[in-house]
């Protein structure tokens, strides 16, 4: 069965949904057939992300659907109410990919605010955990599914600057193997993408000299590939990172 069979008509909540590694992941799923819910904070981004999306579907395929919702997965009700959308729209789901993430980058643990620590912590933790939370009863209605939820490399090589950032990604490490051990024997299958620097811009930085950096474009294909093995496989880690770094 290829990529776009297996693809077909599943349906996909993806958050974070509207740029970066979220807007490319749509983008895949759309483009294989699957009908697909993108949530994020901003109307405009996401009306944006889902014209790019549609224009980036190949002519040669038979693409799917595209639905919008704005979300703030750290508040657990519209977390919830993502999910019954998918399933009030398109009829249940299939895969749920939770993405949706942020980071303060730059200052010292010490120096850090109690405002800064809480919104890292309560979109890249807590917003993964209201996502799982609502979505496997949803899953478990339809006999099965996946969940894949973004890390990063950052979650097993903390790096100075980056406490809550590093701290929320090993959570959310840990947090996937607990839920893969509890829901592996019901067809639900949990995994993890770690990848390392991605140019995104997700850091706020400089990106003239990021040519060395993974696209996003690349974390969505190792997304698309998890999709497609088999139900006896479960690849429950992956790392992806960029093959020749910059040197320091």
């Amino acid at each position: 069965m290829g990529t776009s069979e297996r693809l077909a008509n599943r349906v996909a909540v993806v958050t974070g949904g509207s740029r970066g590694i979220g807007a490319a992941v749509a983008a895949a799923l759309f483009a294989h057939g699957s009908r697909v819910v993108i949530c994020g904070r901003s109307p405009e981004a996401l009306a944006r992300a889902s014209e790019q999306a549609r224009a980036a579907a190949p002519r040669t395929e038979s693409p799917g659907e595209i639905d919008t919702v704005q979300t703030d997965v750290r508040d657990a009700g519209q977390a919830q109410q993502v999910i019954e959308r998918a399933e009030q729209r398109f009829g249940g789901l299939d895969i749920l990919v939770n993405n949706a993430g942020i980071g303060r980058f730059g200052e010292d643990l010490a120096a850090q605010s109690l405002d800064d620590w809480r919104a890292v912590v309560d979109t890249n933790l807590n917003g993964v955990f209201h996502c799982c939370r609502a979505a496997v009863p949803a899953l478990r209605r339809r006999g099965g599914g996946w969940i894949i939820n973004v890390s990063s490399l950052a979650g097993s090589h903390p790096f100075a600057g980056a406490a809550a950032y590093c701290a929320s990604k090993a959570a959310v490490n840990a947090l996937s193997t607990a839920l893969m051990q509890e829901v592996r024997h019901e067809g639900i299958r949990v995994s993890c993408v770690a990848p390392g620097s991605v140019d995104t811009r997700f850091g706020g930085g400089p990106t003239a000299d990021a040519g060395w950096k993974l696209a996003a474009g690349d974390v969505a294909r190792t997304v698309i590939d998890l999709l497609r093995h088999d139900a006896r496989s479960l690849p429950s880690y992956v790392e992806i990172r960029p093959a020749r770094p910059r040197r320091k």
